[in-house]
């Protein structure tokens, strides 16, 4: 596939239908979720584990005790199945519901919402204004979440040593029986305050970062002297940095409520009792974890979400060129 393809698909070319873009943006979403969730499965292992303790600088230790155990391979990769569900399925969803979406907003016209044609265009999905990236990024997560949120909750006990369950079914089993289905959205008013500003901040700044990069890196206006995928990794890495440290403190109450519910029971106790106990440092254990997880893997998860839609739609495209 040629640079050049990577901004833009010909207009003389036929563009694929609703249903099969739908079908496209649900496999590159779930192909980009698992191989990101399984790479980085022992960060996000790793980030639970120092989010549960009471000291905020406890990466090393939590370390050192799982590469000292009898299979330390299996130890940080522990909860990788539920993780892979929960990333990969999750990704699928919200990239599907991100495109349909934006899809909806085009084709209606929102002047607020829709930006206007002009300029280099990156991105697989369509143009929107800032307040579009915003708002479709923000309610595409919360779906999402909402939906794979007993996934999220059963893999956050179940990589805690916490409560030390032996199988995922058991973690399942044992939330429902001591907690009613009510515990399987656990925290979710957390996640979702988490998420929406998180998912929000992140489309826009990363269709931004990528407009800037690619005009940054072609001064004579000529895009093809540019990789769309190193465009898209840099700029997804760095969004991800930032919209993660603003969001950090939501993340480390949705850890304490999906661990404890009973202790903390709602995010404003949450928040309490932890500023409380453990300091105004509570609210970001785990951000550098954080920010190291979220950076590779949102940019590992959008390069490939991207360079799969544009390779599908480009083959689309080139079939029918053929039968014209």
């Amino acid at each position: 596939m040629s640079d050049n393809a990577a901004y833009s698909v010909s207009p003389q070319v036929k563009r694929p239908s609703t249903s099969s873009k739908s079908t496209f943006h649900f496999a590159a979403g779930l192909c980009s979720g698992l191989t990101s969730s399984i790479l980085l499965q022992p960060a996000d292992l790793l980030k639970t584990r120092v989010q549960q303790s009471h000291q905020t600088t406890a990466l090393l230790p939590t370390l050192k005790t799982i590469l000292s155990s009898s299979n330390p391979i299996r130890g940080l990769w522990r909860g990788t199945l539920p993780s892979a569900l929960r990333t990969g399925f999750g990704s699928a969803l919200y990239f599907t519901s991100l495109n349909a979406l934006r899809q909806g907003l085009v084709q209606n016209g929102s002047s607020i919402l829709v930006a206007n044609n002009n300029g280099v265009n990156t991105s697989a999905l369509p143009k929107l204004s800032n307040s579009g990236n915003l708002a479709t990024g923000a309610a595409a997560r919360v779906a999402a979440g909402f939906v794979m949120m007993p996934v999220t909750v059963i893999k956050v006990r179940y990589e805690s040593d916490y409560y030390a369950y032996r199988s995922l079914y058991g973690a399942g089993r044992d939330i429902v029986r001591t907690e009613g289905m009510r515990g399987l959205f656990s925290g979710f008013g957390a996640t979702a305050a988490r998420d929406a500003p998180y998912a929000g901040l992140y489309v826009l700044l990363y269709e931004q970062l990528k407009r800037r990069f690619a005009l940054l890196s072609a001064p004579n206006g000529d895009a093809s002297t540019t990789s769309s995928s190193s465009i898209n990794f840099v700029s997804g890495g760095l969004a991800a940095g930032l919209a993660t440290t603003i969001t950090n403190p939501f993340d480390a109450v949705k850890t304490r409520l999906q661990l404890m519910p009973g202790k903390y029971g709602n995010m404003l106790r949450a928040v309490s009792l932890m500023i409380h106990e453990d300091g105004v440092r509570s609210l970001f254990g785990g951000l550098g974890l954080r920010i190291g997880r979220k950076a590779l893997s949102s940019a590992l998860a959008w390069t490939v979400y991207e360079e799969l839609i544009l390779r599908a739609e480009n083959h689309r495209a080139a079939q029918n060129q053929i039968h014209l």
